[in-house]
C-alpha cells in the first residue's frame, strides 16, 4: 500500500516537469492556430489524445505513485489559473497567451492569403458569412479572425 503513495524522485522534480510540458504544449498548441474547442474536427480531437499521451512519461518520469500524480494535477491545474490571472490583467500577456484578432477580408474583399496563412477553409468562411446572415461577399464590411477561433463578420450599414 505504501508503494502507492510512495515517489520514485524528488517532489521538485514532478513541479520542474510539470512546468516545461505545460509551456512546452502551450507554446506548441499556441503556434498551431486560432480554432476554437467547438471547432474542432475529428483530427484536432485525435491530436489532443496523442499529445496528451505523448506526454505522459515526461510529465511524471515513470513515476506511477498517487502522490505523483496528485503534483502534477494540482501544480497543472495552479499553472493553468496563474496563466488565466495573468492574462485577465495584463494585455501584453495577453496578446502571447492568446494572440491578436486578424482581418480576413474587409470592405468586400477576401484575402485569400491571410485565409491559407490562418488556415481558414473557404468553407468556414462561407459559414461564419452564413450565419451572419450574408450571402454574398461584398455586403462585408469587415471579417475577423478573433483570438478564440471564431470569425465575426460586420456587415455594410443598410443591410
Amino acid at each position: 500500500m505504501s508503494d502507492l503513495l510512495q515517489l520514485s524522485a524528488p517532489w521538485w522534480h514532478f513541479l520542474l516537469r510539470a512546468v516545461v510540458i505545460y509551456v512546452l504544449v502551450m507554446v506548441l498548441v499556441r503556434m498551431s492556430g486560432k480554432r476554437a474547442v467547438g471547432q474542432f474536427t475529428p483530427f484536432d480531437l485525435v491530436l489532443l489524445i496523442l499529445i496528451g499521451n505523448a506526454v505522459q512519461n515526461g510529465l511524471n518520469g515513470g513515476d506511477n505513485s498517487l502522490t505523483g500524480a496528485a503534483m502534477l494535477a494540482t501544480c497543472l491545474i495552479g499553472l493553468n489559473y496563474a496563466v488565466a490571472f495573468v492574462v485577465a490583467r495584463n494585455s501584453r500577456a495577453r496578446a502571447v497567451v492568446e494572440g491578436q484578432p486578424v482581418v480576413l477580408a474587409q470592405d468586400g474583399q477576401v484575402f485569400r492569403d491571410v485565409l491559407r496563412r490562418e488556415l481558414v477553409s473557404n468553407a468556414d468562411f462561407h459559414e461564419a458569412m452564413r450565419e451572419a446572415g450574408c450571402s454574398e461577399v461584398e455586403r462585408v464590411r469587415l471579417a475577423m479572425l478573433e483570438t478564440n477561433g471564431r470569425i465575426s463578420i460586420l456587415l455594410n450599414d443598410g443591410d
